[in-house]
């Protein structure tokens, strides 16, 4: 059974509003009144009030908190007081539009009575909307809203300057050596989080496959450090990810190494097209089906070693070890790398 709520009484809100202004802390309210210091945080800051009249009147008060309260109830019960627009919600909503759609189209009509999408929201996931089974006609088809915290907006993991849009086109039209790409390969969820990652330079097709036991992005950038650590710079200038979170600790291979970071666009692995078709010839012997924590280290190396002694045709037959060899050994036509505007973030 899940936990019952009740709402704060008019006493508890002026005892609230007179300890508010005694400085007395959130958590010692909670722990005199046996509330949870969520509630009590919570009230404050949807019932603080400012008189528009008066600037300096603001703080919170306790008969002014119970009128706001009071206020989003009458509105939150706004479509069964008027069984005529929740006719027209319901119908609405039935036909494939979103509370969001349905609230601004109301904006749009400048309609006398009218509901927000919030409100249109409680309404479908309510004891009547249950029952007429609304939820079945929004886009996801969730018959138990996500919560609050689910619903937030976050923080984007991956930087807009790291974006593949700002990758230099002397690394797009494989012109200069020292760029990889970089991918995760899975296997069925039977065997649990292990996986390999799989790192391919661009130029020379040159691959190392790493083991590592489970998604979390530490480990995962960890191994990846450790292996580029020793190669020279202009043999590591940047690496190309998609962008799963497995790869969002992308500043800790910035700093232990300078290499930059580029990223796909969401759902485009097609824009590192390099490691995809390295990952589809490493299946052949590192299939789905596969037990990855039966696989050695030196059986993964094996593996490499035979994709890295394959001629390909894009190499005029050379052998990627070969062609990365021959990399090494040409003098860096362009210097050190750092491209300006990723460079300076990290200063």
């Amino acid at each position: 059974m899940g936990r019952v709520y009740s709402q704060l009484n008019v006493a508890e809100c002026r005892i609230i509003e007179r300890w508010r202004y005694a400085r007395v802390s959130v958590n010692e309210m909670a722990r005199v009144l046996k509330r949870h210091r969520s509630t009590i945080f919570r009230e404050l800051q949807r019932n603080h009030f400012q008189d528009r009249c008066m600037p300096d009147v603001v703080g919170y008060f306790a008969m002014a908190a119970q009128r706001k309260t009071a206020d989003r109830r009458a509105r939150q019960r706004k479509l069964l007081r008027y069984p005529d627009l929740r006719a027209e919600v319901t119908r609405k909503i039935t036909h494939g539009w979103t509370p969001e759609q349905i609230a601004h189209r109301m904006i749009h009509d400048e309609a006398s009575r009218r509901v927000c999408q919030e409100t249109i929201y409680r309404h479908v996931y309510s004891v009547e909307g249950m029952r007429d089974e609304l939820w079945w006609y929004l886009p996801n088809h969730r018959k138990t809203r996500r919560p609050r915290r689910a619903r937030k907006r976050r923080q984007p993991k991956f930087d807009r300057d790291v974006s593949i849009f700002f990758r230099p086109d002397r690394v797009a039209r494989r012109r200069e050596f020292g760029h990889w790409e970089a991918d995760l390969m899975l296997f069925e969820q039977r065997f649990g989080q292990t996986n390999v990652t799989s790192l391919v330079e661009r130029t020379s097709r040159f691959t190392v496959l790493l083991k590592n036991p489970s998604k979390r992005t530490q480990p995962v950038m960890g191994k990846i450090v450790k292996a580029m650590r020793d190669l020279p710079i202009a043999a590591r200038r940047s690496v190309t990810f998609d962008r799963g979170s497995e790869f969002v600790s992308w500043p800790h291979l910035q700093a232990e190494t300078g290499t930059l970071t580029w990223f796909c666009d969401p759902s485009s692995p097609w824009q590192k097209g390099t490691v995809e078709n390295t990952n589809r010839r490493a299946r052949r012997w590192l299939p789905r089906k596969l037990d990855p924590t039966a696989v050695s280290d030196h059986e993964l190396k094996m593996i490499c070693d035979r994709l890295n002694a394959t001629p390909r045709k894009c190499l005029g037959w050379k052998t990627p070890a070969e062609a990365f060899k021959e990399k090494m050994l040409e003098p860096s036509k362009h210097g050190p790398y750092p491209s300006s505007h990723q460079e300076s973030r990290f200063q």
